[in-house]
């Protein structure tokens, strides 16, 4: 049974999402801002579900604070048609953005996707994953890049695993999403673009000074391979 933070100061859209989860199985605990949410955190919870707009702390500052010390993963409720808000959230850590109103199907779908990927190791997976300077231990959920651990959200990590399982080969936005966010590509979806560039961000430079990875324009991504 996993166990859901909700944070949203909206009382009634609280008592209702808590209801449609408990029946799905899950096990909520409701927070009405960010700094409630903070202390109501714990290694125990499983997929915190952040409202953008709160009073005392807003949803950014708490996952902000949030990614101080866990790697929790965030499903963010912004604004319908807020990019900016989407933009900054996937910036600062989070997994996946839902914009409001959403169906109640929608939301149990992407909250699943995010689960899966970050929760234990599938059947098909290896153990270990490794490319020139880079070794991902996926049922530990870590990841080496010239010896040095590096940390990454669940995302992040299940994104680069992805590449590392096709090396040199132009991956599309389309299949990214699909595969690794669990959603169909939408129109102006900057999801996995962010991600991306939270990745390069995160890995070290390669020795011989070429990027790890390499942007297609209108075709995709590709991990660079040697020469």
């Amino acid at each position: 049974m996993n166990t859901i933070l909700l944070v949203d100061d909206d009382k009634e859209l609280r008592d209702l999402l808590s209801d449609i989860l408990t029946m799905e199985g899950f096990t909520v605990l409701q927070a009405s801002n960010g700094e409630e949410g903070l202390e109501k955190l714990s290694s125990s919870v499983d997929l915190v579900l952040l409202d953008v707009m709160m009073p005392q702390m807003n949803g950014m500052d708490m996952l902000r604070r949030l990614r101080e010390g866990f790697d929790t993963p965030v499903l963010m409720l912004t604004a319908k048609g807020d990019e900016i808000d989407r933009v900054l959230g996937l910036e600062l850590g989070a997994d996946d953005y839902l914009p409001k109103p959403f169906s109640d199907r929608e939301l149990l779908a992407r909250m699943r996707a995010i689960l899966r990927r970050t929760q234990g190791t599938p059947k098909n997976q290896p153990d270990q994953l490794s490319f020139q300077d880079i070794v991902i231990y996926p049922g530990r959920q870590e990841v080496y890049c010239q010896d040095q651990a590096i940390e990454m959200t669940g995302t992040e990590l299940a994104l680069l695993s992805y590449f590392l399982q096709a090396p040199g080969q132009v991956i599309s936005k389309a299949d990214l999403s699909l595969e690794v966010l669990g959603k169909r590509l939408s129109p102006f979806d900057r999801a996995i673009d962010m991600h991306v560039s939270n990745l390069r961000k995160k890995l070290p430079e390669r020795v011989d000074g070429k990027p790890r990875l390499k942007t297609l324009r209108g075709k995709g991504y590709l991990l660079v391979e040697e020469g």
